[in-house]
C-alpha cells in the first residue's frame, strides 16, 4: 500500500538523529543522511533472554517470549512447558498458559517472587503450576529436528544440583527493552525507556513534529495488532500536524 503510493522504503539501520534543528537530520548506519520535516519512531521493543546459545539456537522451535502470541500453538498443548521469571509478566505467562499445558514449571532463581502479591497468589494457588525455586536454567534441551525436549535447571544454593524438566515449550518473562538508544535521551521516557505520549489518545512525542507509535511507546500490551493501530494514530497525526504548519 504504501508502495504503491509512491513511499520511499529505505533499508538501513538510523544511528542518530538530530533534533535540535528542524527539518531534523537522521544518520544511517551506511553513513547516509536525510532530512525530515516529521519523523515517526516505530522501532520496536526487544525480548529479554538469558543469553544462553541453546536459547538462540531453538528459537521458534518451541523457545518464545510470548505466550499470548504462541501458548494455543500444537506443540504446547497438553505438555509440559517452563516460565523463567518471577515479576508480573512471569505469572501472567505462566496463567495464561495453563489454559493449554498440562503443566507450568515456574523457574525462579530466588525463594520469593517479585511479583505483586495478587499475581504470586493466584500463581501459587494454581494446581497446574510448579515451581521451582532457587534456580536457574543451565541449558534448553532440545535439537533443529524435534525442537524443546526441556530444560536443565541448576540450583543457585547448591551449584553442583541440576535437574532435567521434560517440557516442549520454553517461555523466558524477563521482560523488554525498548530499542531507543538511538534517540540519545533527546524524547522524554518512562523509568524503563519507553517513549512517552505527551497527550492522551495521540501519539505525540515531547519534540514537537516527532510522533511515537507500536512497542517503543507501549510496556503494557506489545501485541501486533495493538503496534499496527498505534501506526495508523502516529501516521494520521504526523500528516495532519504538517498540514498544520503549512508544509505539503
Amino acid at each position: 500500500q504504501a508502495m504503491n503510493f509512491g513511499t520511499r522504503i529505505v533499508t538501513d539501520d538510523i544511528v542518530d538523529i538530530d533534533m535540535s534543528k528542524r527539518p531534523f537530520k537522521l544518520t544511517t548506519l551506511s553513513g547516509e543522511s536525510f532530512t525530515s520535516h516529521s519523523i515517526i519512531v516505530a522501532t520496536g521493543a526487544r525480548a529479554n533472554y538469558l543469553g544462553l546459545p541453546s536459547e538462540d539456537r531453538l528459537k521458534n522451535l518451541g523457545v518464545s517470549a510470548c505466550a499470548v502470541c504462541d501458548g494455543a500453538l500444537p506443540r504446547f498443548r497438553n505438555h509440559p512447558v517452563v516460565v523463567v521469571g518471577g515479576g508480573d509478566s512471569a505469572m501472567e505467562e505462566a496463567s495464561f498458559l495453563t489454559k493449554f499445558s498440562s503443566v507450568v514449571y515456574i523457574v525462579h532463581r530466588r525463594d520469593s517472587f517479585r511479583a505483586s502479591k495478587i499475581m504470586a497468589e493466584r500463581v501459587l494457588n494454581n494446581p497446574k503450576i510448579q515451581v521451582k525455586w532457587n534456580s536457574t536454567i543451565d541449558e534448553v534441551l532440545g535439537d533443529e529436528k524435534t525442537g524443546v525436549t526441556g530444560v536443565r535447571i541448576r540450583s543457585t544454593v547448591d551449584d553442583k544440583k541440576t535437574e532435567d524438566l521434560e517440557a516442549t515449550g520454553y517461555f523466558c518473562a524477563i521482560g523488554h527493552t525498548p530499542n531507543t538508544d538511538f534517540l540519545k535521551g533527546q524524547l522524554k521516557t518512562n523509568a524503563k525507556g519507553y517513549v512517552i505520549w505527551t497527550t492522551p489518545q495521540r501519539t505525540y512525542t515531547s519534540v514537537e513534529g516527532i510522533f511515537a507509535a507500536g512497542d517503543v511507546a507501549d510496556d503494557y500490551y506489545r501485541q501486533a495488532i495493538t503496534a499496527a493501530g498505534t501506526g495508523c494514530s502516529a501516521a494520521l497525526d504526523a500528516e495532519r500536524w504538517l498540514a498544520a504548519q503549512g508544509i505539503e
